[in-house]
């Protein structure tokens, strides 16, 4: 197996469009040409995961924070970014990277911290704008679900929680092909009417080509009639955060020994209890101080993040409670996240979890 399957089929359940503009996701090191002998999946990428690696005999690593964020002017191994990179090109592994794009998929990193909350009626908490686009096709009426089924197929159609959502309407074309044409109906030279269907449907622009690749691979027209249209729809399947309820309402103190147990914390952070039953729960992995006035308009009871500054904590104005857990602990089940992403695709193929403790957070209590 080539190391670019296995992108592929990351970079089809993250679409690395979905990163943030900021990030350094994909492949760091490595060859996307190489025979994969077996990867880890980790939180980071370290020295002691590389010679993890080295051990295993895996020559790849896919790890959720990339290695290399900014631009590095010298590599000579005086720190552990450094280090990690000479490490891994000297032993010819490849580091891929998927973070922020893993962050934004609803079924992606803030999706694992739900599932431990048990949290229902989920959604994202800040859409992502600017990515959806409609498809207006022009086709034979006769031709049109045959066309409306190829997009289905290949990605489009969907609204929230609904699918295979599109609308057409009948009217009627008209063309003329030069003589060297080969038309589906008419004649060359002349001009032809034909009863056609307008047909519209919604995806998100990174599909795009698949799309349109599906939708004429069944048209019948030797030159079809389509547009593409940027829409300023939010995209409510990505974007930051997610908000969801509990089962049901809860007191403060039962909550926090729920969200201490399911997270294995040591200590939370957090704001003034209000005296208030929690129902409405906003989160983010990792840092997510950029959501709070987000989090107050969803109406959350409780926010749970990380990398909390001591002034955003006074942001909650006494209306929710803001609780940090820290970096590594709001993340630390994407590994299992990844794991299951991998194995459930390549099922004959090895895919080892790091058995490395990566948290460079310790607690003295």
């Amino acid at each position: 197996m080539k190391i670019s399957e296995i992108i592929s089929h990351l970079e089809m359940v993250a679409p690395p469009s979905l990163q943030e503009s900021y990030d350094n996701a994909g492949l760091i090191t490595g060859n996307a040409d190489w025979d994969c002998k077996g990867l880890i999946v980790c939180l980071d990428s370290t020295p002691d995961v590389v010679r993890e690696a080295i051990t295993t005999g895996s020559n790849l690593i896919v790890a959720h924070h990339p290695i290399v964020f900014n631009g590095l002017k010298k590599i000579n191994g005086s720190n552990y970014v450094e280090e990690t990179i000479i490490l891994a090109i000297k032993n010819d592994i490849a580091i891929y990277a998927i973070h922020t794009n893993l962050d934004n998929v609803i079924g992606g990193v803030n999706k694992m911290m739900a599932d431990k909350l048990n949290l229902i009626n989920r959604s994202v908490l800040s859409p992502k704008p600017g990515i959806l686009q409609k498809l207006h096709v022009f086709v034979p009426t006769e031709h049109a679900e045959r066309v409306r089924n190829a997009v289905f197929t290949a990605g489009g159609g969907y609204i929230g929680k609904y699918s295979e959502c599109s609308f057409s309407v009948e009217g009627q074309g008209s063309f003329k092909g030069e003589s060297n044409t080969n038309p589906f109906v008419g004649e060359p030279g002349s001009r032809h009417l034909e009863k056609e269907t307008r047909l519209e449907v919604i995806f998100p622009y990174y599909l795009a080509g698949q799309i349109v690749a599906a939708m004429k691979s069944v048209h019948p027209y030797e030159e079809v009639a389509y547009d593409l249209v940027n829409l300023a729809n939010q995209f409510v399947s990505a974007g930051s955060g997610i908000t969801g309820e509990l089962p049901a309402p809860m007191p403060e103190m039962e909550f926090f020994q729920l969200l201490k147990s399911a997270f294995g914390l040591q200590v939370i952070r957090h704001t003034p209890f209000r005296g208030k039953l929690l129902s409405k729960v906003a989160l983010c992995g990792g840092a997510g101080s950029f959501l709070i006035s987000k989090a107050l308009s969803a109406a959350a009871d409780v926010f749970i993040t990380a990398d909390m500054k001591y002034h955003e904590f006074f942001d909650a104005n006494n209306r929710m409670i803001i609780c940090d857990i820290g970096h590594f602990e709001s993340e630390q089940f994407t590994v299992d996240l990844l794991y299951a992403i991998l194995r459930e695709k390549f099922t004959n193929f090895a895919v080892l979890k790091t058995k490395v403790k990566t948290n460079p957070v310790n607690y003295f209590i």
